[in-house]
């Protein structure tokens, strides 16, 4: 059913693949999200939440550097666990925190990366805008559906992105005590679409369509990605995932080969979140970024 139009998507859409590392960790945690082109001058649009992940991590590593070049300054003396601890409060340190966090956009340019982000002010959507590029790796763009009324429950569509990362050209420099992306290793990770029906509409806090809901979770990674019909046509952005309670809740004794095993499970329907095509136009129009309707 959506054979063909995997393969146009798969031609503007491009991952964003992502290391990350917790305070007191060395392990590297690999990530990825999603973005699309929509047009050959360099406009591509993606999540809010990815574009602020972006936006956030030099502050975040200059935070860390500045961290740790105070920390060596703390002598050895029997209080130094004292102020170890109230340098990490001063900076929010714990286990949970993420100290390091570096980006690549695979796939989108050839030549220097100057990459400006336009958030919308209030949905979980960004445009940027690449510039000073000598070549875009993307010579398809999509056709945003030209009518977005026209979206209704039963149509199925199609998310593609890249969760489930599989690159490892990644390693933790013990000199410097920094991670970093590395020349060896397996770099590309797959492409997974997967598809939905929609079920409901979404609705902001004045009562107007903001977006869809399809009836399967969009997958963490594919955020940012579109969601297309059968023909390749995008009627929207995947954007979140919701979690909506069954009452479904089990507590049964099952056989599990020789032994008996209690099983307890609360059970849950994972459905995705789109924003829905016309407050993309509309958000594309207002930042003069040209695209295709049809």
């Amino acid at each position: 059913m959506f054979v063909s139009a995997i393969e146009l998507a798969s031609g503007f859409t491009r991952p964003i693949h992502s290391i990350a590392r917790f305070y007191g960790s060395t392990s590297i945690v690999p990530g990825a999200a999603t973005l699309f082109f929509v047009n050959p001058d360099g406009w591509a649009i993606t999540c809010g939440h990815v574009a602020r992940q972006l936006l956030a991590a030099d502050h975040m590593i200059a935070a860390f550097e500045a961290f740790k070049l105070e920390r060596s300054a703390l002598t050895s003396h029997k209080k130094r666990g004292a102020a170890l601890r109230k340098l990490e409060t001063r900076y929010g340190y714990n286990v949970e925190a993420v100290v390091e966090l570096y980006s690549l956009f695979v796939g989108c340019i050839e030549g220097p990366l100057n990459a400006e982000v336009m958030l919308h002010p209030d949905l979980d959507m960004a445009l940027v805008k690449f510039h000073g590029f000598t070549r875009l790796l993307c010579t398809a763009f999509p056709v945003f559906a030209s009518d977005g009324t026209q979206l209704k429950q039963g149509r199925f569509l199609c998310r593609l992105g890249y969760p489930f990362p599989e690159f490892n050209n990644y390693e933790h420099d013990p000199v410097s005590d920094r991670i970093r992306w590395t020349a060896t290793g397996r770099q590309a990770t797959p492409r997974f679409p997967i598809e939905g029906m929609v079920t409901r509409q979404l609705l902001n806090g004045a009562g107007a369509i903001v977006g869809f809901e399809l009836s399967t979770p969009g997958l963490r990674g594919q955020s940012g990605g579109p969601a297309f019909d059968s023909e390749g046509r995008v009627w929207g952005l995947q954007a979140a995932t919701a979690h909506l309670d069954l009452d479904f809740d089990v507590d049964a004794e099952v056989q599990r080969g020789r032994n008996r095993k209690r099983i307890t499970a609360n059970s849950f329907l994972h459905v995705g979140h789109c924003l829905e095509v016309e407050v993309i136009k509309r958000f594309m129009r207002e930042k003069g970024v040209s695209f295709r309707e049809g």
